[in-house]
């Protein structure tokens, strides 16, 4: 997956890119594999390698290997449609008060073609419906490096929903442009993806929402959204714990939605 999530982004129209791969200490051959892809890659391009340290901190190792003033990610088994970089920055250049825009994905689990449903439909003001749930691919962004920068890139300490949790951020700030075409394949469904290897990832939508109360200045509106938000989840976790047998944890989880102000 990885030397065909290299050979989408060689394969650009736009070609003024470096690239970067990042190997978050894999113990298989997938650095050795990445290198060979790079072998015919634009200046710049390399294989970063580093000790285990998670999604965030591998993105952000990435994004500071490169002096550019867009940054594209790109999930190792996700690809990018050829026109996808050049379409983006077209798209940028026509709307200069934007410093993120997406594009539309499809969607491929086990080989197969989903759909996704009306509930994961991107749009450009999405702070309230981000809420609930990742509106923004990172496979499918591109940002300045300002905006990146002064917002200190993902939060190494969330092992997952780290998108989650900086989208949220961004979206609290200017709206995320959508460019309105197809340029990302998104491959779910493998044993080893992220999502699928780790559970209640509602507990970091948690943590995230926390994190927003506690360090963003919110408008009583959209405090009050983070903060219904908030209680819903909890409810929610406390429940499945509880049902688990784990006690503590639902009481936990009940203290925390009982501590959050309407």
């Amino acid at each position: 997956m990885v030397a065909e999530a290299i050979a989408s982004v060689l394969a650009q129209t736009h070609r003024d890119i470096a690239l970067v791969v990042v190997d978050d200490g894999s113990s298989d051959a997938s650095a050795a594999v990445a290198e060979r892809a790079l072998a015919a890659a634009p200046a710049g391009s390399r294989v970063l390698r580093q000790q285990p340290c998670g999604v965030a901190a591998a993105r952000n190792a990435g994004a500071a290997a490169v002096d550019a003033e867009w940054i594209a990610f790109l999930d190792s088994d996700d690809l990018w449609l050829p026109d996808k970089l050049a379409a983006q920055i077209a798209w940028l250049a026509a709307h200069s008060r934007y410093r993120i825009a997406q594009t539309g994905e499809r969607w491929v689990d086990r080989g197969r073609h989903r759909n996704p449903r009306l509930r994961h439909r991107k749009e450009e003001e999405i702070f309230p419906r981000c809420l609930e749930r990742c509106l923004v691919s990172p496979s499918a962004v591109m940002l300045r490096r300002d905006l990146y920068a002064v917002l200190g890139g993902f939060d190494a300490s969330f092992p997952v929903c780290e998108d989650y949790e900086l989208w949220l951020r961004v979206a609290l700030r200017e709206p995320v442009g959508l460019v309105p075409a197809t340029l990302v394949v998104k491959r779910g469904g493998h044993a080893d993806q992220l999502s699928r290897s780790t559970w209640g990832l509602d507990r970091w939508r948690v943590a995230a929402l926390a994190k927003l109360l506690a360090s963003e200045p919110l408008a009583p509106e959209r405090r009050a959204l983070v903060a219904a938000m908030l209680r819903a989840k909890c409810g929610v976790l406390a429940q499945g714990a509880t049902r688990r047998g784990r006690h503590e944890e639902a009481a936990r989880y009940a203290r925390l939605a009982e501590h959050v102000a309407p």
